[in-house]
């Protein structure tokens, strides 16, 4: 009697699938796809300089989306990103102007954009309130105390402490600044506590289902406030970042913040309904934000029009990912 003959699965083939499967792919694709397109219709746009100016330009976005990117792995969302990081940088900027160590008045607004997520991550886990809610109105309420701390206007921070993320340095003949690898070691970071940590594991598994992870033991309120402090500790950086991209605390700067950090979020392939995606992928969605945004801009689009393909490109990744969990 014959035996069937077995199939073993070819190595390769298994390996293409496997990449070809990754969320970060597609961004990817549309990555390399952008580039291609703005430097053949602007022989300025990979100009060394550009691209140095395109990094730096992602620096604030780029750190902000992994908060971001943290809280919607959870199935959740945050609103407050930009109003957390204005909070550090009037913070700081407030008191090293008043003549405090300028050392300290970092550390203590970072402080206090750690406490602001903990307090989001709190009310989230222990009040079963809505990361919506919860974050709209840490929105409301830091918007009006930012006003109120700086008087309503914007002022100066001259402090070279507060501005070192901003200077410049040389890498194999590439001009970067100190921000960029600030950013890059953030991304690292917390890249490793998703994914070889039980505490990432945990992530996902809540994202994936709240009630299954509580069921087989998993802490999972005292997991979301985890979450939540991480990325409030992660906006008291960016807003260290912010002061060394732009010397000037203003309280209603970072109005597009929350939309773009959840652009990058999403367009870098992770599920606004948590669970699946990653810091890959964000990093990615990230550059494509800052890519696209000068890219626009060298072609002499108005910023207007900018936010509005932001937009788009928004719903236009929330309906992929829709489509590919009704398929799955």
């Amino acid at each position: 009697m014959e035996r069937a003959a077995v199939s073993t699965p070819d190595k390769s083939t298994s390996l293409k699938t496997r990449l070809f499967n990754a969320p970060s792919v597609g961004p990817l694709l549309v990555l390399i796809g952008f580039c291609l397109i703005f430097a053949i219709t602007n022989e300025r746009f990979y100009a060394t300089h550009n691209l140095s100016i395109i990094l730096q330009q992602t620096v604030i976005i780029g750190v902000l989306a992994i908060g971001q990117t943290l809280v919607i792995l959870t199935a959740g969302i945050d609103l407050a990103v930009g109003a957390i990081c204005v909070l550090g940088t009037i913070v700081a900027g407030k008191l090293t102007n008043l003549g405090y160590d300028p050392v300290l008045s970092m550390g203590f607004a970072v402080l206090l954009c750690t406490i602001s997520g903990l307090v989001a991550g709190s009310l989230v886990s222990a009040l079963k309130l809505p990361p919506f809610i919860v974050t709209l109105g840490i929105l409301g309420i830091l918007t009006a105390a930012l006003r109120l701390i700086s008087q309503g206007g914007a002022f100066a921070v001259q402090d070279p402490f507060l501005a070192w993320t901003g200077n410049t340095m040389k890498l194999a003949g590439f001009v970067t600044t100190y921000g960029v690898l600030v950013m890059f070691a953030l991304y690292g970071i917390v890249w490793f506590m998703l994914n070889e940590t039980k505490w990432g594991r945990h992530v996902y598994a809540i994202g994936n289902n709240k009630e299954a992870a509580r069921l087989v033991g998993i802490p999972v309120n005292r997991h979301l406030v985890s979450v939540y402090t991480l990325a409030g500790l992660v906006y008291g950086i960016a807003a260290w970042l912010a002061l060394g991209r732009i010397p000037n605390a203003d309280p209603n700067a970072m109005q597009t913040a929350n939309l773009d950090s959840i652009t990058a979020v999403v367009i870098g392939g992770t599920s606004l309904f948590g669970g699946r995606g990653g810091l890959v992928g964000t990093l990615i969605g990230a550059l494509i934000i800052g890519v696209l945004r000068n890219g626009l801009t060298l072609a002499g689009i108005d910023p207007l029009w900018q936010d509005l393909v932001t937009g788009i490109l928004v719903i236009v990744a929330v309906a992929f990912d829709q489509m590919s969990r009704r398929k799955s």
